[in-house]
């Protein structure tokens, strides 16, 4: 069973998605405000967490950037359409995906599934009889059985998404992605207004992986069509 927390000053809303992911199998805890949110972590084992953006006291762009500084558990943020730059803001201190309300739950439902899955694989024990499969280029490693990645023999800290992203790219040296292959391969989701989201994530990977971010070695931007991981 997973632990869902579902943090928002809207108790209805809290209500309505602890009705859909209950029934759905999931334990869930509740928060109303950033502090709440911040709490619930210390005291219980959560798996993912639903986050508002606007609510008083501590709001869930705040509440983000202190869990990003310990806690690398997914976090889907939930926004109104007229938060667009939050959005942006919400993926740059480290959420993972968003939901636009009113949202269908079965969207919530279809994102929360795809995080955990890329979360507990994430986390998940090799197989003793599983050789690792290593991938390299240049100096980054990637251990895909041990799920650990170094950049010139040092160890790096990738978020699933993050690192999900990575290994499309390794896997396939020189290939071009477009931004919709991208999301729909990562995400597993359709890829309707996916550019930002992808954009984002890809220059937190080159911040972590690459000398200089804004001249990359690696991931490389070819203009019109996608990114690539170039050969080196």
């Amino acid at each position: 069973m997973y632990n869902i927390l579902i943090c928002d000053d809207d108790r209805d809303i809290v209500s309505a998605l602890d009705i859909y992911l209950t029934s759905d199998g999931y334990q869930t805890y509740h928060a109303y405000n950033g502090i709440e949110a911040l709490n619930a972590v210390k005291e219980h084992e959560i798996h993912l967490i639903l986050m508002d953006i606007m609510m008083p006291g501590m709001d869930g762009i705040r509440a983000t950037a202190k869990l990003r500084e310990t806690e690398n558990i997914p976090i889907i943020f939930l926004t109104a359409k007229s938060e667009d730059a939050d959005k942006i803001l919400g993926l740059n201190i480290g959420a993972d995906d968003y939901v636009t309300k009113p949202f269908n739950p079965i969207e919530v439902l279809a994102r929360v599934k795809s995080q955990l899955r890329r979360y507990t694989t994430l986390g998940g024990q090799q197989k003793a009889e599983d050789a690792p499969q290593i991938l390299r280029n240049g100096g980054i490693a990637m251990d895909d059985g041990a799920k650990s990645v170094t950049v010139d023999g040092e160890g790096v800290s990738l978020t699933p998404i993050e690192y999900n992203i990575l290994l499309l790219l390794m896997r396939h040296p020189g290939r071009v992605f477009s931004t919709s292959q991208i999301y729909e391969r990562v995400w597993n989701d359709p890829s309707l207004g996916s550019e930002n989201t992808v954009a984002v994530h890809i220059r937190h990977l080159r911040e972590k992986l690459e000398i200089d971010p804004a001249n990359p070695r690696y991931i490389k931007v070819v203009w019109g069509l996608g990114y690539k991981m170039e050969k080196a």
